[in-house]
């Protein structure tokens, strides 16, 4: 059986008995591509787990524009702050990127979760650490004007969620479409590309049709920002 909890670093500390057991817990959902999964300012009491599938948190500005937050994939859980409280509303909306299943898993039976495994809170205290960290990181690439440190960071970023290592460096499979991509980084369609052809001019990536880019060496935009 390919068990939801399993996939999730989360609960990797755990015995595939008490896997089991919260298996036999979560509900299941499956969202079509495009679907919205939780608007902002929605109240839930449960954990979402992504079984499969792709998910992006985002905000609208003041002008009404989409701002992504985050970007999840298999694994990737969303929702925890609704495990401390269910008085606050989401702060994000949630679209699916792709078609998803999702595992939802109660505040209830997470908390008994918790008490008996306190590792797990380490490691959601963890997990939320980091996406404050990503956060503040992006709020921060947001602020430079500098286009280029900018694509520099969302290829980084892409190649640590979204690559796969080869031969010839980190292929990426574009999670987003470009317009998603210049509302990610606050540029317009053209500018990006024409920094990617730039980088591509470097030698530094190679771009393959819309869905693709190859970094050749991922560590050199480490030095971007």
């Amino acid at each position: 059986m390919d068990y939801c909890a399993k996939r999730v670093p989360l609960f990797h500390s755990l015995s595939n008995e008490e896997i089991e057991k919260i298996t036999k817990k979560v509900k299941h959902q499956y969202f079509e591509k495009g679907q919205l999964l939780t608007a902002e300012g929605q109240c839930a009491d449960s954990l979402s787990i992504i079984h499969s599938g792709k998910v992006k948190l985002v905000k609208l500005t003041v002008h009404g524009k989409e701002q992504i937050l985050h970007l999840l994939a298999n694994g990737d859980f969303f929702g925890e702050r609704n495990l401390f409280t269910n008085k606050e509303g989401n702060n994000f909306s949630a679209y699916a990127m792709e078609d998803t299943k999702i595992c939802l898993l109660s505040k209830k039976d997470f908390d008994e979760l918790m008490l008996a495994n306190p590792e797990i809170s380490m490691k959601l205290l963890k997990t939320i650490m980091d996406r404050l960290s990503h956060t503040e990181d992006l709020a921060k690439i947001l602020a430079t004007k500098d286009p280029e440190v900018r694509v520099a960071h969302l290829l980084n970023e892409f190649c640590t969620k979204f690559g796969t290592a080869t031969g010839k460096g980190i292929l990426i499979d574009l999670p987003i479409t470009r317009e998603e991509i210049s509302n990610y980084v606050g540029l317009t369609r053209e500018t990006i590309s024409r920094k990617l052809s730039k980088f591509a001019d470097m030698d530094l990536l190679t771009i393959i049709g819309n869905k693709q880019i190859l970094v050749k060496n991922p560590a050199t935009f480490n030095e971007w920002f």
